[in-house]
């Protein structure tokens, strides 16, 4: 049961793996310079996410089918708020206060829209894809005014900036609120395919262009020397305790096979790579962060399929 459930997460993460090496040998060779980089990364958040996430909605969220919509929101609230409280607990062994929040930033926030994304595609029939497709778009609406927001204010807490609202309006957020809005209006049906087609196919791009990104964005990281306590408990606290935590959830609480994948998944991805646009944006320090995502992008590749595979187990067991 064990080998044949990482067998199956195996191949998807496999697949993530084989799509961010082209990323990554792109920018080491100079291929995609860092300026390409960033062109392609706005592209994918700009343009093609938004627009997988308005097709998808527009064609296969229906309220009727999904009557707890809202649930999807308020656990990425839910999951956001426990990585807070673990990465804030384990500040008491962290010295420095840029340390300290760059490291609970970490914590709190995972990459929650393209890994999760190509691992669905990756791993799921295409039933089941489309539906965790709604899930993730759903729980990526509240994650995106989170990390634009809280994620703005713990990691400019020093400089006493004030936070824009304009860049919690992001295109993903814009995107989901227009296709859920025609979806509860039922105005699907005045959109006709000649328009919603060559959308829904722009979309279909995202998720090698994603890992693309990912890659490259990992490349073109520059470390320096690790400081190796801080990135143990990192991995410690992010990659091992809470996707532990959520597993052991699940374990006492039952619920849908999905819904419990989508929780694992999101508690077992790596820090979140918009920390560093933050970084970049608001001219801060990187003291952490780039050390932290590097670190837990290369550790991920091992306790993903670890995770993931226990969730299946429990699952049928149940």
């Amino acid at each position: 049961m064990l080998m044949e459930a990482l067998r199956s997460t195996g191949i998807g993460v496999g697949q993530c793996l084989i799509l961010g090496l082209i990323g990554f040998i792109l920018v080491r060779r100079a291929i995609l310079a860092v300026d390409g980089l960033q062109a392609l990364s706005r592209l994918v958040v700009d343009v093609t996410l938004p627009l997988l996430i308005f097709s998808r909605l527009v064609r296969d969220f229906n309220p009727q089918l999904y009557p707890h919509w809202w649930f999807f929101p308020l656990l990425s609230v839910a999951i956001t708020g426990l990585g807070f409280l673990v990465g804030w607990l384990f500040t008491a062994w962290i010295k420095g206060e840029q340390n300290k929040l760059q490291f609970i930033s970490l914590v709190t926030f995972q990459n929650a829209g393209y890994l999760p994304l190509v691992m669905v595609a990756a791993m799921l029939p295409q039933a089941k894809a489309d539906v965790m497709f709604i899930y993730l778009f759903l729980f990526m609406l509240s994650f995106n005014l989170l990390v634009f927001s809280f994620g703005v204010y713990l990691l400019t807490f020093h400089r006493n900036r004030k936070f824009d609202w304009a860049t919690v309006f992001s295109p993903p957020v814009i995107a989901t609120l227009a296709g859920l809005a025609v979806a509860f209006l039922g105005a699907q049906r005045f959109i006709p395919q000649v328009v919603l087609r060559p959308l829904d196919m722009i979309g279909e791009c995202t998720l090698p262009l994603a890992m693309i990104v990912v890659g490259g964005n990992i490349a073109s990281i520059r470390c320096g020397n690790p400081n190796k306590r801080i990135v143990s408990l990192l991995v410690l606290a992010k990659l091992l305790l809470l996707p532990i935590l959520g597993l052991g959830f699940l374990y006492l609480v039952r619920l849908p096979e999905l819904v419990g994948f989508l929780i694992v998944l999101e508690l077992a991805m790596p820090s979140a790579a918009n920390l560093s646009v933050i970084m970049r944006r608001y001219e801060l320090e990187d003291c952490l962060i780039s050390q932290g995502l590097f670190y837990t992008y290369i550790s991920c590749l091992f306790t993903i399929p670890l995770f993931l595979s226990l969730y299946f187990m429990i699952s049928m067991v149940k």
